[in-house]
């Protein structure tokens, strides 16, 4: 996506415009601190009206570049699959040209996970609208497709731990579906810890062992990270990306 990335070697931009794209609300701020600016989205919101609406709200800010974190498949700084929980259209569509400033894409766990990460292998599991999760190894970021991945009676591990799981199970039996994927999951990455974000983490009532609330605003921290390679905690691979 041209216009995407800032050119090498340039001194990282002082003020960044952090957009949260998520199945029920978007969310923004400049920086890590100050506002956070909300509007509701769905399954009829594209990138077009998005785009519309934070710029409305944003008038009488100022930033120097970008981040999306983008709840859907991203490879190489790019959308590479539309969303499940929202409309159309994200595909191809030009960011930078939008806000008129550079854009740097990563998937929306991805973006609250660097902003959560305290060192060694963290796993984090965004318990949204769907379900985000990824993997940094001693500060390499490697988002998953987890979410999408089978895990019992035909249902994969969002149709559990998401929204629309919570909704089927009821709460309490959504609560056990999660310490019971948590333990599965950081068996099988070795994780350190697990690190929990993303809405429905405050339904839960008892953390299982190795486990931490994030917090939601980790994802600001985590879109201007992302613009500060050369003193960010964590290095970012740009081979792969998954889906929150």
């Amino acid at each position: 996506m041209p216009g995407n990335r800032s050119p090498r070697g340039h001194r990282a931009p002082r003020r960044i415009l952090v957009i949260d794209v998520g199945g029920t609300h978007i969310k923004f701020r400049v920086d890590a601190r100050g506002r956070i600016f909300r509007f509701s989205s769905g399954p009829g919101l594209g990138p077009e009206r998005m785009s519309r609406k934070v710029l409305k709200r944003a008038r009488g800010l100022a930033w120097d570049a970008v981040s999306v974190g983008y709840p859907g498949l991203v490879f190489h700084g790019r959308i590479a699959a539309e969303p499940h929980n929202l409309g159309e259209g994200w595909m191809g569509f030009d960011f930078a040209a939008a806000f008129g400033k550079p854009v740097r894409i990563v998937n929306d766990a991805a973006m609250q996970a660097i902003g959560s990460y305290r060192g060694g292998r963290m796993l984090f599991l965004g318990l949204g609208t769907g379900l985000g999760a990824t993997l940094i190894i001693d500060g390499v970021v490697e988002p998953t497709e987890i979410g999408h991945m089978p895990y019992r009676h035909g249902r994969t591990f969002e149709d559990y731990l998401g929204e629309r799981g919570r909704r089927r199970l009821g709460t309490a039996k959504w609560r056990h579906a999660v310490v019971e994927v948590i333990a599965h999951l950081r068996t099988a990455f070795e994780a350190d810890y697990v690190v929990l974000g993303g809405g429905n983490c405050r339904r839960l009532k008892k953390l299982p062992p190795h486990a931490r609330r994030g917090d939601n605003r980790n994802a600001f921290v985590g879109g201007v990270r992302i613009w500060q390679q050369r003193h960010a905690p964590v290095r970012r691979r740009a081979a792969r990306a998954g889906r929150g």
